[in-house]
């Protein structure tokens, strides 16, 4: 009996040794669960900016750019189309190889492209009478008539804002300017040209052009004045060309002789006694230049 008893006593303290050890062991683990972690163990959670997180970023970024690309590519080939269909357009405009819309026109002596080219010509004729490029058109107000913007080699100036303002440079696209380049160039070879000029002529440069100016309206076509340096002093060259919606014509190639020219520039002097004496100090006298200075009570 009593040993019984012992063995049950000892059975029951490792059980009850086991028990606590069971409950620190849960308590151990629990409170590791449950304590805030600390620098050293967050920096080992992934985060945004692992080599993971850039690689997915950066395949993210290559495929918008390459979707990019392809738009850009798309887009350059159809402007690369367009461009061929104006240009083919243009020539055939230029070449007069429109067939003749009207049948009237079959009935005629001549053949369909002779008919085509003289209605093309007499077409572009009627567009230069209406563009008031020879004589000018009465119109009902003021605001009807659409003002010129002056352009150089680098720059284009706005010319309507009247004496209120001084010009302004305008901002000019892309297409706009080359038409400008264009027109400056068309009438370079024009003065180039040996059918209009003497054998020993020198050759006009793009150096040569001193300003132009020109003005589009919608449903007539463009005009352009441009002027160069001519041969000698007070001398100019002055063309005039025409776009009406298709190729540049030569309306005008003309010699400006500008010596017996008087030029009058009035100054207004009412409260500027001060800049009236500047100018005066600052003034070089001249044999083709006169000073007038009326004086009124």
């Amino acid at each position: 009996m009593m040993m019984v008893r012992r063995g049950l006593l000892a059975w029951i303290s490792r059980v009850v040794v086991l028990l606590v050890l069971l409950c620190c062991a849960i308590s151990v683990l629990y409170m590791l669960a449950c304590t805030p972690k600390g620098d050293e163990e967050q920096l080992a959670l992934p985060r945004a900016n692992s080599p993971t997180g850039k690689e997915g970023y950066q395949a993210v970024l290559q495929e918008w750019e390459e979707q990019h690309r392809n738009y850009l590519s798309s887009l350059k080939r159809q402007i690369a189309q367009l461009k061929e269909e104006l240009q083919e357009r243009s020539e055939q405009l230029r070449n007069g190889q429109y067939q003749a819309s009207d049948a009237a026109g079959l009935g005629l002596g001549r053949s369909p492209p002779e008919k085509t080219q003289a209605d093309l010509l007499a077409f572009l004729h009627s567009q230069v009478d209406k563009a008031e490029v020879h004589a000018g058109v009465k119109l009902a107000t003021e605001y009807a008539a659409v003002p010129f913007d002056s352009f150089t080699l680098q720059k284009v100036y706005q010319l309507e804002t009247g004496l209120t303002r001084h010009p302004e440079e305008k901002p000019v696209r892309k297409d706009k300017r080359d038409e400008l380049v264009e027109a400056i160039e068309s009438a370079l070879e024009t003065l180039n040209n040996p059918a209009e000029n003497s054998p020993n002529h020198r050759p006009y440069t793009a150096s040569d052009f001193i300003e132009g100016i020109y003005r589009t309206e919608r449903d007539k076509g463009t005009l352009y004045e441009l002027t160069f340096k001519g041969d000698h002093k007070h001398e100019f060259k002055r063309l005039v060309l025409f776009r009406p919606f298709g190729p540049i014509m030569k309306v005008k190639n003309e010699k400006l002789n500008m010596a017996n020219t008087l030029i009058n520039v009035i100054v207004p002097l009412a409260k500027r006694v001060d800049k009236f004496r500047q100018f005066m100090q600052n003034f070089r006298h001249a044999d083709e230049v006169f000073r007038c200075v009326p004086l009124s009570p």
